[in-house]
């Protein structure tokens, strides 16, 4: 493996930077499974809270939801966007640092992507280069629904190890949640182009707001596209000139869209690639969000 991809997967991103917290989470597991049980105590997915105590939580595996206290958030992803503003409330929560005992009441309410970029912040604070990776996980329920997860590059083996740390998924999958092969999840590029070319279904495709098909294909595309160049983008957010136009979408933008899913097949051979688009593809990397509507910068017009 280059060893400027592996430098490129320690550097930390404004959604990854610890701050202060680099030498705290040092301390923690160095084993990859077992640092992702560690962090699947200090969470709580929005869906498991309100499912209660049913379902995924049915043996209060995440603990008793009916503790949660009424008056937070029950969902705090707007107002924990970062590693180092989810790591901050948690010992705000209980200062007595991460640990298998935390109370629901101590816990923060994340999903997926908040998991992710965490569990990326916790491995290069170690040294252990680690990306985050969008796609969509055909394991949860019927369909395959977005979903983040993680690589990190195990030194032994010299290959990228995926895994989901996002909570105790044991009792159900038929493989390692902290080893998934690579076939076990449906990576962004591969949808996209499955369905391009008549391969894959859309409607199997679902987000978590219930759209279907393409569009939160080609979001996931450029989730990952961004992710893979360190800057693990929000779910709100994508490039600019997509907005509310996909139905005006051309056949050169797709074409264009081909281009970068197809490099993004095999991220490590087409790294240097992957980098130039980044640094030169405008429209790519401009983006949307609801708290940003000024585009006076924007000259590929």
């Amino acid at each position: 493996m280059n060893e400027n991809i592996l430098n490129h997967y320690l550097n930390f991103s404004v959604f990854t930077n610890p701050g202060c917290y680099e030498n705290f989470l040092k301390s923690l597991p160095d084993d990859v499974k077992q640092l992702g049980n560690l962090i699947s105590h200090q969470i709580i997915h929005r869906v498991t809270l309100r499912d209660l105590n049913t379902n995924a939580n049915k043996n209060l595996i995440y603990g008793d939801m009916e503790k949660f206290p009424w008056h937070r958030l029950r969902c705090e992803d707007d107002i924990l966007p970062n590693s180092v503003s989810m790591i901050a409330e948690l010992l705000r929560l209980d200062d007595k640092g991460f640990h298998k005992d935390r109370k629901v009441e101590d816990k923060i309410v994340v999903t997926c992507r908040y998991v992710a970029i965490l569990m990326a912040t916790i491995l290069k604070s170690k040294n252990i280069p680690c990306r985050v990776r969008s796609g969509f996980a055909p394991y949860f329920s019927d369909g395959s629904w977005d979903h983040w997860i993680n690589q990190y590059w195990d030194q032994n083996q010299k290959k990228w190890i995926n895994f989901d740390a996002d909570g105790f998924f044991e009792d159900f999958l038929d493989f390692d949640q902290y080893n998934i092969p690579e076939e076990k999840f449906d990576w962004s590029a591969n949808t996209w182009l499955g369905i391009r070319q008549g391969k894959l279904n859309a409607d199997n495709f679902i987000n978590a707001g219930g759209y279907k098909g393409l569009l939160p294909v080609l979001w996931a595309v450029f989730y990952d596209f961004h992710s893979l160049m360190n800057n693990e983008i929000l779910y709100l957010q994508a490039p600019y000139y997509i907005g509310n136009k996909f139905d005006k979408f051309t056949e050169k933008d797709f074409e264009e869209i081909d281009e970068l899913a197809n490099l993004m097949l095999e991220v490590d051979k087409n790294f240097d690639k992957l980098v130039d688009i980044w640094n030169t593809n405008k429209k790519f990397r401009i983006l949307n969000s609801p708290l940003i509507g000024d585009d006076d910068h924007i000259i590929w017009k």
